[in-house]
């Protein structure tokens, strides 16, 4: 009779394993992807500036993480490519910023981390902090030396949310972790300069 409760019970957690991986890739498909909107492209005196927006970057459960204390990296990779017609496109600058939010359950404050900036922005409220990491504008994209005056140019653009790397390994304990790690497709904006 032990033998059969023990298959049992072998069998049930099985079971369990099997029906909350299936669940949560019939969660996962269902999830609203990021997307990138209100492009805009425009210059100052010195550089090219993009202003655009990042739309559904925050999934449920990337906040409660978050909340936790675990931090949450935005990617943006950034490519502006100079359009020829006889040859392939040239590309003039390839480069990626970085955001990382942080939570400081200790302080109650939002940290925000930019790479080049030095020191972090700071947020007292979550939606504020979502804002501010969404938010893509006065970003540099090329400086207007490194420009041909009278040529069109294209800005190829994705934001990627980084996979969360835990101490010791732990993301593979969590796997609620493992459904951070998504992207953005490729957006492609005209310019002329």
């Amino acid at each position: 009779m032990d033998r059969v409760k023990k298959d049992f019970w072998q069998l049930f957690f099985i079971f369990l394993l099997v029906a909350s991986g299936c669940l949560g890739v019939a969660t996962q498909g269902q999830a609203v992807q990021p997307t990138i909107n209100d492009i805009i492209i425009t210059n100052n005196k010195e550089n090219v500036l993009l202003y655009a927006r990042l739309v559904n970057g925050f999934k449920t459960e990337m906040e409660s993480t978050i909340l936790a204390g675990v931090p949450a990296v935005f990617t943006l990779q950034l490519e502006v490519y100079r359009v020829r017609s006889v040859f392939w496109d040239k590309k003039v600058t390839s480069y990626e910023i970085k955001r990382t939010i942080k939570y400081d359950n200790l302080k109650k404050a939002f940290s925000i981390f930019t790479s080049g900036n030095d020191s972090p922005v700071i947020f007292s409220d979550f939606e504020s902090a979502q804002k501010a990491m969404a938010d893509l504008s006065g970003i540099i994209i090329a400086p207007l030396q490194k420009l041909d005056r009278g040529n069109n140019y294209y800005l190829m653009m994705k934001v990627k949310i980084d996979k969360v790397r835990l101490p010791l390994h732990m993301e593979y304990v969590f796997l609620f972790v493992s459904f951070w790690d998504f992207e953005t497709v490729w957006y492609k904006q005209m310019f002329s300069y």
